[in-house]
């Protein structure tokens, strides 16, 4: 079985999963809202976000783990009885989606495992990796036709980022990263060929 490796704290990491045999995760509109209020629940304490998007199958983050000083560990929440001795950032992420998959077997009176095992995580190695990715990410549902446009998708960070609504994401980092919300939506609007965005893809 392969080992994943533990997300370590201040890295910048790519996380995804699909569902079990590229099978739904996210069966109507409610789960798509009770998995991000998990996300804030379990994994919005110990990470800061810069991108995701949610697809009926699968789905991407953006984040960077947050420097142990950083975390208040009061925030956070378990999905166990007793609080941890250490506390591991994969963990977290393990907790949400464990819970997510308990709702959603309850609901929609299913048994089994509804994730392709562990979820996935690449390190981020550089910002203009980092640039593309939040392209990558934002772009995944007019990659699989789901749309024309990346700004008619509901259920991604794009609208977040441009708008001036609250919000989890990091917009003022990502702006930065981009120069301005101008440049932002100029570089979303490119249809972006690169060697290390295909490396992102989740079919």
């Amino acid at each position: 079985m392969e080992t994943k490796t533990h997300l370590l704290h201040g890295h910048y990491y790519h996380i995804y999963n699909r569902g079990n045999n590229s099978s739904p995760i996210f069966f109507e509109t409610d789960n798509y809202y009770h998995f991000l209020n998990l996300y804030a629940k379990y994994v919005d304490p110990i990470a800061d976000t810069y991108a995701w998007c949610l697809l009926k199958n699968h789905f991407h983050f953006l984040v960077r783990i947050k420097e142990k000083t950083a975390i208040n560990e009061n925030k956070l929440t378990y999905n166990t009885t007793e609080k941890p001795k250490v506390i591991e950032p994969y963990r977290q992420f393990s907790h949400l989606f464990n819970a997510y998959t308990q709702a959603v077997n309850k609901r929609h009176h299913r048994t089994g495992s509804l994730f392709e095992g562990r979820f996935e995580r690449k390190l981020v190695t550089s910002e203009r990796y980092f640039q593309q990715l939040i392209f990558y990410i934002h772009n995944n549902p007019v990659h699989h036709g789901l749309v024309k446009q990346m700004s008619l998708y509901p259920w991604s960070s794009y609208e977040s980022i441009i708008s001036e609504k609250p919000t989890m994401i990091k917009r003022a980092k990502v702006l930065e990263l981009f120069s301005d919300k101008e440049n932002f939506i100029e570089y979303h609007s490119i249809n972006h060929h690169s060697t290390e965005i295909i490396d992102f893809i989740v079919e």
